[in-house]
Parts: structure tokens; sequence; C-alpha cells
């Protein structure tokens, strides 16, 4: 318990990440500030892979060459951003991070979910990474889940909203791209990576947060969908049906050790 504590208060005082952008995002940006000031949750936005920055910086070092084909600018700074965070935790030596892109909502009492998360996660192997989000509404299922477990292994990455990534896998994804460049969107990128076994990837159960660009709380210039009551009303329903009538089915991307 006292190891788990250390670890907690050390990531709430270094190691926070949010993945921003520099223009469009300043409501996201004071919200964040709010919400992690009332939680003494020390943070960093991570803005230098901004697309006004572009002309700095030779995206080849860390992408594929027709990236920009593949890619809008706006999806492309959000995937370097996350990158520059994996540099951040390997040149501060840090043993975590946490991070968050900017439109992070908690559901429940974030600490303490987070604390059962961080005891069951001193126990894994370096070079992981835990999902703490539900924007896929994948879940294992009824069958996969165990009483006071909370992470389960996953083949999937579900999204890159919220979450943990230790000093290993950090530094393993930066070798990677020494040789292998990434070609993909953050997201669809975290899935080779877990393909390649460049890391392990763990779902959190049940979730801490949901991303606000999702549940319709909030928008993005990323994404096509806007906020709205419509979306939030359908949000509602598709969570209620996936977290009950979906985990009555086994999913296949959890990882089955017996």
């Amino acid at each position: 318990m006292e190891r788990q504590s250390q670890i907690l208060t050390e990531l709430f005082n270094k190691g926070i990440y949010v993945i921003h952008a520099l223009k469009g995002y300043e409501f996201h940006e004071k919200r964040i500030i709010e919400l992690f000031g009332k939680m003494n949750m020390s943070f960093e936005f991570v803005t230098d892979g901004d697309p006004q920055n572009f002309d700095k910086i030779n995206l080849e070092d860390y992408f594929v060459k027709d990236i920009k084909s593949k890619l809008s600018e706006g999806v492309l700074s959000c995937t370097l951003n996350h990158i520059y965070a994996f540099q951040n935790i390997v040149d501060d030596s840090l043993p975590y991070g946490l991070i968050f892109e900017n439109d992070p909502f908690f559901l429940g009492d974030f600490k303490p979910k987070l604390s059962k998360v961080i005891n069951e996660m001193m126990d894994l192997k370096p070079g992981f990474i835990i999902s703490l989000e539900n924007t896929s509404f994948r879940q294992p299922s009824v069958w996969d889940t165990k009483k006071g477990k909370h992470l389960y292994q996953a083949t999937n990455c579900r999204h890159t909203a919220a979450y943990i990534i230790d000093n290993a896998a950090a530094r393993a994804i930066l070798e990677e791209i020494k040789t292998n460049k990434c070609s993909n969107v953050i997201d669809w990128w975290q899935d080779e990576l877990i393909a390649k076994k460049v890391v392990k990837m763990y779902w959190a159960f049940p979730s801490l947060v949901e991303e606000g660009s999702h549940n319709g709380q909030m928008c993005s210039t990323i994404s096509t969908k806007k906020s709205s009551l419509f979306r939030r009303i359908s949000w509602f329903l598709q969570k209620q049906m996936k977290m009950s009538v979906s985990r009555l089915f086994p999913n296949k991307y959890i990882v089955r050790t017996s």
C-alpha cells in the first residue's frame, strides 16, 4: 500500500501529459486547468507537435514519407504530440506517464479508482500501456472479469484518450520509430505496436475516463462529431446496451491465459 501511494503521489506531481493544440481549444484548455487543479494533478500540455511548428520539424524522423497524404494536419499533430509525450517520459527518467487527450470526463472518483489500477500495475512486467477509457465501448465480458481484478490484457488499445505508459514501453516505442516509422493515427498505430509485441496492452475495468468529443459533452476540430443533446442521449443508450448486452458475449480482444 505504501509503494502504491508513493507511485500515485509521484505521478500526480510529475508525469501527467495532456495532448493539446495551440489554437482552437481554448475552452478545453481552461477546463483542464480548472479540473486538474481541483484534483491537485500537476500536468504539462504537449503542444510542440502543433501544425504551426511543422516547418521546424522533420516529420520523417517520426513518420513514413507519405504521412501527410494519409492523415489530416490535426490528426498528424495529435499523433506527434503523443510521441513527444513518450519522449518527455524517457528524457525525464520517469517510471510512468499518465497521458490524456484534452477532453477527459472522469467516471466517478478518479483518484481511488486509479489507485486500484496502480496496485495491480505494480505486478506487471515492464513494457506496458494501460487503457483507462471507454471510448470504443470495448470491455471485458462478464465471463472474463473477476471480482477484485481491474486489469485485463488485450490485443487492442481501445483508443488513446487516457492511458498509463511505463518508461520501458515509451522507450521501446521510440526505439521502434528509428527503424519502422509511424504510418497511422496514434490509436491504430498502437494496435500495430501491440501486434508486433513492441508493447503489451491492458484494459482497466471498470473504465475510469470517457472522452468528451465522443460522449457529446464537447467537440473536437479533428472529429466530425459535434456536441449536442442528441449525441449525449445516443452515447448514453449505446453505453447502456454495450455494458449490459454486449458483455454477455466473449470479447475477441481479451487475452485469455487459462
